[in-house]
């Protein structure tokens, strides 16, 4: 029987795992939060919010669990033994390696519904996670029932394979759902990091069933207790590190450099997706004069006009409607045949001012928001038809007739009479509105960086 600090825990090496694994999880955290706070990426109440939240909770439970129930630490007070379910059980298992399992099931399983059925899925992701967490609810709750954790709070050798198993079994669960989105030509790397986290968890399942057995068969070799929790714990920081730095849920969030926090690769979702013309003035576009008896869909096709009338909306707290109207505009840009980016954009359309409570919520009917998010087809030319409809009659009512005697609307006209001569000549490259990049499973929300106009009527040179 092993002696010493290899059976009581407080060697130099469990210092050592201990000091280790807090460092992952600070690495972890800093990775998840960082880019929103240097970005001031808008929170959401969608599951691209909470199942990063939920990962790093169960990253935390999974580490800290390991550490108490292998006992790393060398406690003088022995009454953390009595609590021996609740670490290695409870907290471990369900809580832990199982939650964060289940969160990326649940992001495959998102992943799957929209782009091979093309349509949300049909149960939420609320719902969803806890059911696909069950089995190791029931699985804890028999072992707390039997109760066949040692002294030491290990499993003995007869139930290590069926614990094994069951972390198998989430592994093999998301191999199905990966296998199933395999064909799909995603935009953003989404497969390949499925691919990578399967690569993680079943290396980690591997290296701790080996870890778990030669702890419990060959209790009497000291070093080889000692060096069995230190990989247990050095193995878990690794897993949850690269775990959460490949979330699918959130494919743009890698777009985000922390080292160029003025530049972003992608200023706006119709850029990321490579949609034609997105944000730039060409040199085809007409700069005749704007007429306020013109119908207001001709007159937004007009870009200087429709930046003018944003900026005018977002000053009375009403620009979502525009902000809508452009997000559309951009998505019927993309060809009906190319599916991928259709469903994209769409989504990222009903994430932002479609669902209730979204960052930029439009006024529509029920009705209208029903058939949006029950929709069948994601990838329907008139998915967004009624809703445009509907937002172009509140334009109309509440926003065109107080911008026509805005200041915005004469400062408006200043400019285009000042640079028309000068836009017939070459390009003009007007600054495009910005936007905050930010992964969600839903990855994109615009975050409007207002800016005064300023009269450009100035002699060259």
């Amino acid at each position: 029987m092993a002696s010493g600090c290899a059976r009581r825990g407080g060697c130099p090496s469990d210092y050592v795992a201990v000091a280790i694994a807090v460092i992952c999880f600070f690495v972890l955290l800093s990775r998840s939060v960082l880019p929103c706070l240097i970005h001031k990426a808008p929170r959401t109440n969608s599951s691209s919010f909470w199942i990063p939240v939920i990962q790093l909770f169960s990253s935390f439970n999974l580490l800290f669990s390991i550490v108490m129930s292998v006992n790393l630490l060398q406690f003088k007070s022995q009454h953390w033994r009595r609590y021996c379910y609740l670490w290695a059980v409870w907290v471990e298992g369900p809580l832990g390696f199982g939650l964060l399992m289940s969160c990326r099931i649940t992001q495959a399983f998102q992943l799957y519904f929209i782009f091979v059925k093309k349509r949300l899925p049909p149960v939420k992701s609320y719902v969803f996670l806890p059911l696909i967490l069950l089995p190791w609810i029931f699985g804890a709750a028999i072992i707390h029932a039997r109760k066949p954790l040692s002294n030491e709070c290990h499993l003995g050798l007869q139930w290590t394979f069926p614990v094994a198993g069951l972390h198998a079994l989430y592994v093999l669960a998301l191999v199905a759902f990966t296998r199933a989105i395999r064909h799909v030509e995603f935009r953003f790397d989404e497969l390949r990091d499925l691919w990578k986290g399967i690569l993680v968890s079943a290396v980690s399942v591997v290296i701790w069933v080996t870890a778990f057995v030669l702890n419990e068969i060959l209790t009497q070799i000291s070093w080889l207790q000692v060096a069995s929790r230190f990989v247990l714990l050095v193995t878990g920081g690794v897993l949850v590190v690269v775990f959460f730095s490949i979330s699918s849920n959130q494919p743009l969030l890698s777009q985000i450099s922390l080292k160029k926090k003025d530049n972003f690769e992608f200023q706006r979702m119709s850029l990321a997706l490579g949609i034609p013309d997105s944000g730039l003035l060409f040199r085809k576009e007409e700069f005749g004069p704007v007429d306020p008896n013109e119908p207001l869909d001709k007159l937004l096709l007009n870009k200087r006009f429709r930046q003018s009338f944003m900026e005018f909306a977002d000053s009375c707290y009403a620009g979502e409607t525009l902000h809508f109207y452009e997000e559309v505009y951009e998505h019927g840009k993309i060809p009906e045949g190319d599916s991928i980016r259709r469903i994209y954009m769409a989504r990222h359309i009903m994430e932002k001012f479609i669902v209730a409570g979204a960052e930029m919520e439009v006024n529509l009917s029920h009705k209208t928001r029903q058939e949006i998010l029950t929709t069948q087809d994601l990838t329907h030319p008139d998915l967004f038809k009624n809703a445009l409809n509907e937002v172009m009659q509140l334009i109309k009512m509440n926003l065109l007739r107080d911008y026509w005697s805005s200041i915005f609307f004469i400062k408006f006209k200043e400019e285009e009479s000042c640079d028309e001569a000068m836009h017939k000549e070459g390009w003009s490259f007007s600054p495009p509105r910005m936007s905050s990049v930010q992964g969600s499973d839903d990855p994109f929300y615009q975050e409007h960086l207002s800016r005064s106009p300023t009269s450009r009527c100035s002699s060259p040179g």
